[in-house]
């Protein structure tokens, strides 16, 4: 079972090569990394090519303008040979060397379609560090129209689904991977299994964690997203997770069993 794994890069060149370290890190030897650069302007281009002898023929790369981090996602998803597809961001790396030999044993169950688990996220300058452990254990699917998703970066699922079901919407400018789920997990119901597991180790800053403006264009992007699915009690309910991430973030600084981070870097 081949995994793919898609990395959107622009002007990255200062944390890809430990994403880039991560992955040639893997205990499970049957995946590609597809690197879909979108015409950086630092030596991100550089790197890939300095690491890519290390993949013996496992990465395959491109670089070219694109629309943004999800339209270079799609360009992946098209180029992926996978049977099984996840994303890594190129500025987070793996949490442990076993994440794809785990993703592989519970996608070799042919009733599942995608698998999910946990993620931490610490700050630039100290790797080491949980400032919030962010758990998917007590996911379910209709915790979605509140505005609930399992982590992202460590949703896997086969390459069918994409095919089905199509892959992120354009429209969306922050909250695309939510709208997705929302489609694949809430209105098509595919059969996702939780692994009890950190998978990533995430950077604070980006896209998705970058302060007031950024939660407020989520918000927006949740409303489209229920609008587009004629979901109506997500409106009311989409606030309803933030009291539940301030807990995340009180438990993770305050109690070390809580969030219990393995980091490789």
């Amino acid at each position: 079972m081949r995994i793919s794994i898609i990395t959107a890069a622009y002007n990255s060149g200062r944390t890809l090569r430990d994403t880039m370290c991560s992955v040639l890190s893997q205990s499970y030897p049957d995946f590609e990394h597809i690197i879909v650069d979108g015409g950086s302007k630092d030596n991100t281009v550089n790197l890939i090519q300095e690491l890519e002898p290390k993949y013996k023929g496992r990465l395959r790369w491109i670089s070219e303008p694109d629309r943004g981090i999800y339209d270079a996602m799609n360009k992946g998803i098209a180029m992926a040979t996978g049977d099984v597809v996840g994303i890594l961001n190129s500025d987070d790396f793996y949490t442990s060397e076993d994440v794809l030999t785990k993703v592989a044993i519970q996608m070799m169950d042919d009733k599942i379609d995608a698998v999910y688990g946990d993620i931490h996220f610490v700050d630039d300058d100290d790797l080491q560090t949980c400032v919030r452990y962010y758990s998917s254990r007590y996911f379910y699917w209709w915790m979605m129209a509140m505005g609930y998703q399992p982590a992202h970066p460590s949703f896997y699922c086969r390459k069918s689904v994409y095919e089905k079901y199509g892959a992120f919407d354009l429209s969306f400018n922050i909250a695309s991977d939510f709208e997705h789920m929302l489609r694949v997990l809430f209105v098509n119901r595919i059969k996702a299994r939780y692994i009890p597991m950190d998978f990533v180790t995430m950077r604070t800053g980006g896209a998705s964690t970058a302060g007031i403006a950024s939660h407020r264009q989520i918000i927006i992007d949740h409303y489209h997203a229920y609008k587009k699915h004629g979901i109506k009690t997500g409106y009311c309910m989409d606030f309803v997770r933030y009291p539940f991430k301030i807990a995340e973030i009180f438990m993770s600084r305050m109690f070390p069993a809580y969030r219990n981070c393995r980091t490789q870097i």
